[in-house]
Formats: structure tokens, sequence, C-alpha cells
């Protein structure tokens, strides 16, 4: 993903961290670049969980969520 000049933005939030990993590799096989946000910073035994982001791009949010909508009428 680049950092320099481009913004992220969360195309979506898990309490999983699989999930959102499995999210993320859906992501960069269809070509946009995704990484998982929070995934090292839960912690379940204390009863909070931090919510995990797969966040993209800016410039590859609107497909990004394309994508993902299409996944999810799929199933």
């Amino acid at each position: 993903m680049k950092t320099d000049t481009q913004k992220f933005k969360t195309v979506a939030t898990f309490q999983d961290a699989m999930a959102a990993r499995i999210t993320a590799g859906m992501l960069c096989d269809n070509g946009i670049p995704a990484d998982v946000f929070g995934a090292d910073s839960t912690y379940p035994s204390l009863g909070y969980i931090k919510p995990i982001e797969v966040k993209v791009n800016e410039s590859d949010y609107d497909e990004a969520m394309s994508i993902l909508a299409a996944s999810q009428s799929a199933e």
C-alpha cells in the first residue's frame, strides 16, 4: 500500500482477525491493495475487543466497496 501521499479508508470492520484477513486477501486478489489494521491490539481475555479494520487506498475505495457488495450478494 502507498503510504506517502495516499490516505486510507476503511471498507470493512470485524471482531475476528481471520475474517478481516480473508477480506483483505480477496481485495488483493482483485487487484486492490488492502491491509488489516488493529489485529494485534485485541484483548479478548479482558472482555474488550477493538474492531479490526480492513483499509484500502482512498482512490480504490469505491471499487473495493463494489467488490465487497458483489461478494456478499453471491453468498
